[in-house]
């Protein structure tokens, strides 16, 4: 894979925080102007590897996959929920008023593609989260014990909380 074009922008006002974005073809990074050129060389270099890790990341194959999707699906079952499975799970246009759905009676789960670049561990709440629904229908006690098996499960709900507020899309935990 080629090098990218890289352009460097300085900042007098800037005075530690270093950060890298696309534009187009091209990785701008943004530096204190009172930085270095061999501080400079590492840093291009440090924010040229954490893009692309960062871009990797949300190009894994349980992002694109439902196959990638019902896998990771077992393993969480496996790991948190004793092995409960489920007969399908498929990525589905965003939904109106929740990240995802279950029907327990067919073992179907649908996930929202607005959830494709939320951190592993928030998809992986989700998941867990329907996957329990396959247990138990509603969110009772009994329930949320399941879900509170994940240990990032709090974690989570916040995340999507703050989501689902920013993008003023209306969103609870109880849907």
């Amino acid at each position: 894979m080629p090098e990218p074009q890289v352009e460097v922008r300085r900042s007098a006002r800037r005075r530690r925080m270093v950060s890298a974005y696309r534009e187009g073809d091209t990785v701008v990074v943004l530096l204190p102007a009172r930085m270095s050129k061999s501080e400079e060389k590492h840093w291009v270099a440090e924010m040229l590897s954490r893009l692309q890790r960062s871009e990797t990341r949300r190009r894994s194959p349980t992002r694109t996959s439902d196959a990638a999707l019902l896998a990771r699906c077992e393993e969480l079952a496996d790991r948190h929920l004793d092995g409960v499975r489920p007969s399908s799970v498929r990525w589905v246009p965003p939904m109106r008023t929740r990240w995802a759905s279950c029907t327990p009676s067919e073992g179907t789960i649908r996930i929202s593609e607005r959830l494709r670049d939320v951190p592993a561990w928030v998809l992986d709440y989700v998941l867990v989260h329907e996957l329990a629904h396959l247990s138990v229908p509603g969110h009772g006690k009994d329930f949320w014990e399941l879900v509170h098996r994940y240990p990032r499960s709090e974690r989570a709900i916040g995340y999507l909380e703050g989501l689902s507020a920013a993008a003023g899309l209306g969103i609870t935990e109880e849907d």
